[in-house]
């Protein structure tokens, strides 16, 4: 039995929930998040909590129902607080900077490259190298992320590159001198 299913979700204050077909949609101070529902997952509302059922026991519809669980719990949170992640960039002469919705980022390659922000990312910079991201959608926001961070991933001799908030790299060793 998934154990992460069987817990219920707690509605706070303010927020809609509104479950019609096989779609939920849950709506908030900060905007309105929308997902589709597989047809052996049943959610219901009961005393301001969202609960997370199967229609039918198997393993794989249990792994679901844990999966539907998180998703549904991440868009109240999302709708309530937010979600942020934070970018470093890390190397001589890299920085950052945003203008309306591109990112641009020179990262040693010989032209800047320019990165579109989608619909739902707010970004901002810190100090050319601390790229702050917001958004009420985990999913959208962990995309984006991971896409500007493949835009120059970290290398392993020195670090450069842009890396996550917290995130340790594991450096190598470079080349003893010849004797």
């Amino acid at each position: 039995m998934s154990r992460i299913g069987k817990q219920p979700i707690p509605v706070p204050a303010g927020v809609k929930i509104d479950i019609k077909d096989s779609q939920i949609a849950v709506t908030g101070t900060k905007g309105t998040l929308k997902r589709d529902i597989i047809q052996d997952i049943e959610v219901l509302i009961q005393d301001n909590e969202i609960i997370v059922n199967n229609r039918i026991e198997s393993p794989k519809v249990n792994a679901f129902r844990g999966l539907y669980r998180s998703l549904i719990n991440n868009m109240v949170i999302g709708v309530t607080d937010g979600f942020k992640k934070v970018l470093i960039i890390e190397g001589v002469g890299y920085k950052a900077n945003v203008k309306g919705t591109t990112l641009t980022l020179n990262v040693g390659f010989s032209n800047p490259v320019d990165y579109t922000l989608p619909k739902g990312i707010q970004a901002s910079v810190d100090g050319n190298t601390k790229i702050v991201m917001e958004s009420i959608d985990k999913e959208l926001l962990g995309l984006v992320a991971s896409q500007v961070r493949q835009i120059r991933k970290p290398e392993p001799y020195k670090g450069k590159g842009i890396r996550y908030e917290g995130e340790h790299i594991v450096r190598k060793v470079g080349k003893a001198g010849a004797k």
